[in-house]
Order: C-alpha cells, then structure tokens, then sequence
C-alpha cells in the first residue's frame, strides 16, 4: 500500500470519528417520547436530530468502508458445541405447554382483566420478549415451542393406540419458507390492522393456528415444517441468525455452540423469502410509529378518508408495507439477498427495542394480575391485596431514553457492518480481488439512512392515538 493512500485513509477515519459523535450529541432526548412518561425538549428543531441520526448511519459506512469486512466464519474456525442441560430444556418445554393450555382455558371459559395470558404470552413475552431473547442470546424458542411439544406429546399417544400416519408428504421444494411469510402478514394484520390485542379473540386465533400447525406437521414431518413453515419457528430462527448462540443439530439433541455475535448473519442462505419476513418487520415497527403521528392523523383519520378504521389501516398498511418490500427487493436484485438481509436484520431488532422496550418492561408485570386470579373470574390467590396495583416503568425516563436511542442507531451501524461484509464475501466466492467500492455499496447505505431518518422522524412526534378515539364519532 503506498504512503499517499495510508495517509488519505487515516485522514478520512479521522474525520468521520469526528462527525460520528457530533451527530449523535445532535439528537434530543425527545426522540421516542411516545414511550416513555416524561418529555425532554430538544434544543435543536426536528430536522437537526434526523439529519443527525442519518449522518452517524452514513459515517457508520464510511468507517466499514474504508476498511476490509472479516470473511464469514468458517466451521473449522467454531468454538466446540456444548450440551444444553436436560432439565433446562425440559423446563423451557414446560412452560411453553403450561401458557399454551393457560390462554385456551382463558379463552373458553375465563372473563377478562389485566390478567388476560394471550396478550401477555403472545405479544409482550413472546412477539417482544422471546424476540429479544432469539437476537441477544440463542434458541430458546426451539425448546419452548408449545406446538412441537403437542405434536410429539399427540405422537406418542397415537402410537400407545396403535394407530399409524404414515409416512410424511414431500414439502414442495419451491414453496419453501413463503408458507411462513404468509402467516407473518396475519400476525402483522392482527397486531397493527386488526388491534387484536388480547382476550378470547386471540386465545381462538391461538387455537385455530394451533390446529393448522399440527396439521401440517403430521402432514409434511414435524421437522419440516416447522424448519419451513411454522411462522413463531422460522422467525426466531432468523433473529438468531444474530445471536452468539446457535443450534448445532436437532433442538432435541440440545446442542449450541458460541460465535462471535452478528456471525450468523453473514451466512449466505438468505432466501427471498426470509428478506422479506426480516423487511415485514422492519416496516411494521415503522408502520407502528407513522400511524400514531399527527400527519398520519391529520391525513387519514381526521378527514376520513377510506371510511372505516379497519379499511383505513388495511390500505396504508398494504401501501407502507408493501412499498418498502418492493424497494427492499428492487436493491437486492443490485446487491443480493444475503447482504440486505444482514444490513436489515439488525435494524429490525433495533427497532424492536426501541419501539416496545418500555411495553414489555410495564406489561410484562401483568404476570402478577395474572397469577393472582388466573381465570379472571374474580378470585385473589396471592397473599396481597392488588386492587389498587398497577404497573409501572421502574427504569429512569433518561437510561430508558439511552438505550432506545443507541438501539436505533446501533442497530443500523451493525446492520452496515454485516451488509458490506456480506458484500466483500459475495465478491470474494465470485473470485473478485477487489472489494466492493461505495458506488456499489451507496443502494445499500441510501436505504440505512432514509429507514433512520423515516424512523426517528416519527418517533419524534406526538402521539395521537388517544386523540382519535376522541375526534371521531
């Protein structure tokens, strides 16, 4: 390497070591007010943190690009695999089967109360809290799993009566993992279009899911499907694709070995399919944030325009959704789909941390209510009084604020890093001597800095989902 590009390289890292703090000193405390009880007044108007946001992503590419991405790991270079303990995993199965039957009971013969376990086992524990759990530490989904555990249990009695299935359907090759993109979208419709939040509507979509799902396993092989069909399966499988523990083997075999974390997401089985689960994610939280904003309101809601909530919601949610996926695929069509997959996943999870830290922190202590009277009928099997009890944010507004915010921009920094190392591996197996340059990498780098701008935009006005309740008839 000559001295002339060793001295430009040092100046330009330099530089942007510079600019990568100041732009995030740029950001207000007011971003993601709408999860938190206290309000920070920013100094600065709302285009300066946006514009700072986006420019501690762009640096974030400067830095990865100006410096050769570590190839992806090999399997000669992973650490040994270790046994999980058996009575771990046999625990994690049981509370999965234990809230399983806990929301059915609720569902066909409890009441209702802050104690409802289908909104608190489906969405706060498990769409945020397993979630967090699958990107930031490992599997634990694959021992949790409530629907194998049925199967295998639903198995052995079937056999103890001799009856037989047969052997399992071959699962079509081509469908592969669009059976779980599918039911993603009506998870997504059921969250943010049809606001199914808890009660016996969700404890009977449970059921019905659950019903399917053993159908399908004993149709195609349990393994099958939920390797490529089962929706809760395939979407921590992916998270974990970040994580620094990983499955080695069949989950019943209960072998994990350590990586490096974000390793996983430099594997090359990126599908289409799975890019645009990880992109659904991501456009969903956004979503989340751009319907609760006062231009969203004003636009849609205050005018009426496409009549009822749910026709409304459906539509903006095809068009946000929809629109993003397009340009997701249309870039990856330039770039391929193993790198935008790794720049997006990490997005996803920093979204996901920002966006619902403070629900499951605050829902999450429900389990309480739910203990207390885990029928809703009334009963208080604690020994105290939780009439007047109620949860409650027990982290300070400012360390809350912090974690939030270094979610969104950390989550777009790793998804750069993973993005240009996938890159620089595709052009490695293609045999090219040159990593890829920034004209090739800009699509990639546009998308990180429009996401976080979009995002923090909305995330930085107010709430006005109590003011539509109010306004409209």
């Amino acid at each position: 390497m000559s001295p002339l590009r060793f001295n430009t390289r040092s100046r330009l890292l330099g530089i942007a070591g510079m600019l990568a703090p100041l732009a995030l000193l740029s950001l207000p405390s007011v971003v993601l007010a709408h999860q938190i009880t206290e309000q920070y007044q920013a100094p600065l108007p709302l285009v300066a943190y946006v514009a700072g946001a986006a420019l501690a992503v762009a640096m974030s590419f400067a830095f990865v690009m100006l410096r050769d991405a570590p190839p992806p790991s090999r399997d000669e270079e992973r650490a040994p695999a270790r046994t999980t303990p058996r009575w771990l995993r046999l625990l994690l199965g049981a509370a999965g089967l234990i809230g399983w039957l806990w929301i059915v009971a609720q569902a066909l013969v409890g009441g209702s109360g802050d104690g409802d376990v289908a909104s608190l086992f489906l969405w706060v524990y498990g769409w945020v809290g397993l979630a967090l759990v699958s990107a930031l530490i490992g599997p634990a989904w694959s021992w949790i799993d409530p629907f194998t555990t049925l199967h295998r249990l639903l198995g052995a009695a079937g056999q103890r009566l001799g009856l037989s299935m047969g052997a399992p359907a071959e699962y079509p090759a081509r469908v592969g993992r669009w059976a779980a993109v599918i039911g993603f979208v009506v998870i997504v419709w059921l969250e943010l279009v049809g606001r199914v939040e808890g009660g016996r509507s969700l404890g009977m979509f449970l059921i019905g899911y659950t019903i399917f799902t053993l159908a399908a396993m004993s149709y195609y092989g349990r393994e099958t499907w939920r390797a490529r069909g089962e929706t809760f399966s395939v979407w921590f499988d992916l998270l974990g694709r970040l994580a620094p523990f990983a499955l080695d083997g069949p989950p019943e075999e209960g072998r994990v070995r350590r990586r490096p974390l974000g390793s996983g997401l430099l594997d090359s089985r990126w599908t289409l399919a799975e890019l645009v689960i990880v992109t659904l994610a991501t456009g969903s939280i956004i979503f989340d944030g751009l319907s609760q904003t006062q231009l969203y309101f004003d636009t849609f809601v205050a005018t009426g325009m496409f009549g009822t909530t749910l026709v409304r919601d459906s539509i903006t949610a095809l068009v946000v959704l929809g629109g993003l996926v397009v340009l997701v695929v249309v870039v990856a069509r330039r770039l391929g789909t193993a790198a935008l997959g790794a720049g997006l996943l990490p997005v996803a999870v920093g979204y996901l941390i920002a966006h619902y830290l403070a629900y499951l922190l605050v829902d999450g202590q429900r389990l309480l209510a739910a203990l207390n009277d885990p029928l809703l009928r009334g009963d208080n099997l604690l020994p105290f009084e939780l009439g007047f009890w109620e949860p409650s944010l027990f982290l300070p507004t400012a360390v809350l604020w912090s974690i939030q915010l270094g979610a969104v921009v950390g989550g777009h920094v790793v998804g750069a890093w993973a993005g240009h190392a996938a890159l620089a591996g595709r052009a490695r197996s293609a045999g090219q001597a040159e990593r890829p340059g920034f004209v090739a990498q800009l699509p990639l780098a546009l998308l990180m800095v429009g996401l976080t701008s979009v995002t923090l935009w909305s995330l930085g006005q107010a709430v006005l989902v109590e003011a539509s309740a109010t306004v409209l008839p």
